[in-house]
């Protein structure tokens, strides 16, 4: 199972994730956020990070133009699109870049009904916690909802994970629903300040979710 910590904001930060061989970083180019990355990094400061990681551009709404900029300008890996992009979108970034599409969750959602137009126009799923803020709750979603659907595309856990989730995750590995679990994404629960992170409890996760 790979790892994604999200919503970095220092260099010094992310060199310490190198050091313990996360598989992808995030950084937020969505301007209401609180960890909105060119607030405390440059374009060229994004680009010039170096490590075996893949770095993602989180974008909400974005345009066309503005995705393809940061890619270019800040050495994007991937393109995580967390807003309302539609299927027509997605595949016009796809072209560019893999795109992990974000879909927020709730225990009433047809979940079939509502990742069914991008299964052919994305290369991963994302399945975050619901909110009209488009993520960033620090919340779980009921992960059984999981259960109930033949998702068979590689997907990211977000949402409110934290190490209290350890024995949570493990299990849901061995269901049908974990079979595609491809990576998790962990963000607030393991910062100090938004966008700080504290890098001892990420690497004590680490060590017990791959016990």
């Amino acid at each position: 199972m790979k790892i994604k910590v999200c919503g970095m904001t220092q260099v010094e930060q992310v060199n310490a994730l190198n050091d313990l061989n996360i598989d992808f970083i995030g950084f937020i180019f969505y301007e209401k956020s609180p960890r909105f990355v060119l607030n405390h990094l440059k374009e060229i400061d994004i680009k010039n990070i170096k490590g075996s990681f893949k770095k993602v551009g989180v974008f909400v709404n974005a345009s066309e133009d503005f995705i393809f900029q940061k890619i270019k300008n800040c050495g994007l890996d991937l393109v995580q699109l967390h807003g309302d992009e539609s299927p027509e979108f997605c595949k016009t970034i796809s072209s560019e870049k893999p795109v992990i599409k974000a879909f927020g969750v709730n225990d009433k959602d047809d979940l079939e009904r509502k990742v069914n137009d991008y299964f052919d126009v994305v290369d991963y799923f994302m399945f975050d916690t619901s909110s009209k803020n488009y993520g960033g709750t620090g919340k779980k979603f009921g992960w059984n909802i999981l259960q109930n659907y033949s998702i068979s595309k590689p997907y990211f856990l977000s949402g409110g994970i934290g190490e209290n989730d350890i024995e949570a995750i493990h299990s849901l590995t061995k269901t049908d629903a974990g079979k595609h679990l491809f990576s998790l994404d962990i963000n607030s629960r393991f910062e100090t300040a938004h966008g700080v992170k504290n890098i001892t409890l990420i690497e004590r996760f680490l060590k017990n979710i791959k016990l």
